[in-house]
């Protein structure tokens, strides 16, 4: 159909500020299944992230096999190059971990280049047009290469699109390098299914989450494409694999269908509601993919899921980690110091809260940590990780340790963190955990505390501190964190010692798990040690006199009793008579 020059006018500028009509009007892609060209179909899904491409300067996708992600992306940087002025042409580089691959996008992206119409201006130049490097008359250019150190020499790029991201093996100076070559403005795309915990990619989604760059995350699953879920229906069930294998033995009047409401006008808000109460998505299609996988659940969280997987023997069971993402996770009711700091809940009353602070240079590839736990709610209240000096991570532990009333335990191990734990003596903190001293007879060592360095060496103990976390989350502890979480799922037995992978952190474990291994070593023998003690002097008196008014007493379960000392770890004021009477029916007083 021809148009008039005014028709070419208002088609070009409605194509200009409207992406998703310009794509859908005038791309065709190939329908293996009708076996020919169809005008392209965009699914909400497809629609937001064509919107984030547009927002955002940085993105990342994470996507499930046959999401339409690399066609939809190729269409979109079609369109940039075409519509680019020649004063600003648009200068394409696809990076990925071999050189066929980024040369299939670059091959899809001509083919969109040749379907825009004549009146858009925009042709192929006879200067440079190869497979993997081609130009059109615009001055726009699309490059394809493969990760090297060389793949950026000689190409500064307005847009760099990473292809399957998380395949590429590369060192650890090729991303910032990559990062680098859009120093003066452009855009970056990373694109790929889930391939581990592999350094770039779930890197890149993991910093993110943490709040540690500027990426816009656009996930999406299969659930959420008509293509896939027209007949959609959600299984009550732990191991939909298992479920699948073992159907015909299943009570089907349990599902919840939705194969009776569009796919276009689902609430998808609502059916993830479902997930929380232990509901896994399925459809025909999804049973049919899983045949192909032959049921290998790895092959099936990787490929259909969007699920990271790790390589080797996870300490925390899938399940529960399954079970933390559906159940626990949650967001901050307050995030300050540059969303450094998360605060889940404020100290209640009476409650014991135990702090863990895991110590690094400030300077170094680690972070520091601060992990507060509420011993008796059995849950996770506040969390910090980020880069400073130990004795600045001091005064943020002390701040946030009288709020608390926080017990604190410091990880000294390699002496980082005694800087940290002299500060906060300095600054007069005196709940402070030391290592090796007998809790359940703290009179007796109560002079060897004094001598000591307080604080505990993680790694003498780090089966012992690990194992309390795993049992502590085996037994429901609520995680709150999707920060620690995401460490959780990169935390391997390595050579039999249970690490961080390569390339990821354990900053945050650290923290959490001493806190919750000095909570079950210190205040659950204290509580035992109490209940002993009531019932052997409940048949004691003590008569109320002057002398009783002078005595000191010591609660084990309060180790905060603002019991002042000199530098000498001498008390100034004891425990007056209305202590006593407080706490009196530890020593028999009614």
């Amino acid at each position: 159909m021809s148009l008039t020059r005014e028709q070419v006018m208002l088609e070009y500028v409605r194509c200009m500020k409207d992406t998703e009509y310009a794509l859908k009007t005038y791309l065709q892609t190939y329908d293996n299944t009708a076996l020919k060209y169809v005008p392209l179909q965009l699914f909400p899904d497809q629609v937001s992230l064509l919107k984030d491409y547009e927002d955002y300067e940085e993105n990342i996708a994470l996507k499930y096999r046959q999401a339409g992600v690399s066609t939809v992306t190729a269409a979109w940087v079609s369109k940039r190059l075409v519509f680019a002025k020649k004063t600003q042409p648009e200068k394409i580089l696809i990076i990925a971990n071999k050189l066929d691959t980024s040369m299939e996008m670059a091959n899809k992206i001509r083919s969109f280049v040749d379907q825009w119409p004549s009146w858009v201006g925009a042709g192929f130049s006879v200067d440079k047009n190869s497979q993997k490097h081609y130009k059109l008359n615009n001055g726009s250019e699309v490059k394809a290469v493969a990760t090297s150190k060389d793949a950026l020499r000689g190409f500064t790029p307005t847009i760099l699109v990473f292809d399957e991201a998380a395949f590429i093996e590369a060192d650890s100076d090729f991303w910032p390098a990559c990062m680098a070559s859009l120093s003066t403005g452009g855009k970056v795309i990373v694109v790929s299914t889930p391939n581990g915990y592999d350094p770039i990619y779930y890197d890149i989604y993991d910093q993110t989450l943490k709040g540690f760059n500027n990426f816009k995350i656009s996930e999406m699953f299969w659930w959420r494409d008509p293509r896939y879920a027209k007949d959609l229906f959600l299984v009550p069930t732990d191991d939909l694999v298992h479920y699948l294998l073992n159907k015909d033995e299943q009570d089907e009047s349990k599902h919840v269908s939705f194969a009776h409401i569009d796919p276009y006008s689902r609430d998808y808000s609502e059916i993830s509601k479902y997930f929380k109460e232990g509901y896994k998505p399925c459809s025909t299609w999804y049973e049919k993919m899983v045949k192909k996988l032959k049921y290998d659940k790895r092959k099936i969280n990787q490929e259909l899921n969007c699920e990271f997987l790790g390589s080797g023997d996870n300490v925390f069971d899938n399940k529960q980690l399954e079970e933390i993402k559906n159940n626990t996770l949650l967001e901050p009711e307050g995030k300050l110091m540059g969303n450094s700091l998360w605060m889940w809940k404020e100290p209640i009353l009476g409650n014991k809260y135990i702090m863990g602070v895991d110590v690094s240079r400030g300077d170094s590839e680690d972070f520091s940590s601060i992990q507060i736990i509420d011993f008796d709610a059995r849950e996770q209240v506040f969390e910090y990780v980020g880069k400073i000096p130990p004795d600045s991570l001091a005064e943020i532990a002390y701040k946030w340790g009288i709020m608390y009333n926080a017990f604190i335990v410091v990880d000294i191990t390699g002496g980082m963190g005694i800087t940290t734990v002299r500060k906060l003596q300095e600054l007069g903190y005196k709940s402070l955990y030391v290592e090796g001293v007998d809790t359940t007879s703290i009179w007796a060592n109560v002079s060897k505390a004094v001598d000591k360095i307080p604080g505990i060496n993680f790694n003498n103990k780090r089966v012992q501190i690990i194992a309390a976390f795993e049992e502590a989350v085996r037994h429901k502890f609520k995680i709150k964190s999707v920060r620690l979480y995401n460490e959780m799922n990169t935390f391997m037995y390595i050579n039999g010692r249970p690490d961080h992978q390569r390339g990821q952190h354990d900053d945050l474990i650290m923290g959490i798990s001493m806190a919750i291994y000095v909570g079950e070593s210190s205040f659950t023998k204290l509580e035992k040690v109490a209940q002993q003690a009531k019932v052997m002097l409940e048949s004691w008196t003590v008569a109320s006199n002057d002398s009783v008014a002078k005595e000191a007493h010591f609660n084990p379960l309060l180790p905060n009793m603002n019991i002042k000392r000199d530098n000498f770890g001498r008390e100034i004021n004891a425990a007056t008579k209305d202590d006593y009477i407080k706490y009196g029916w530890l020593f028999g007083g009614r």
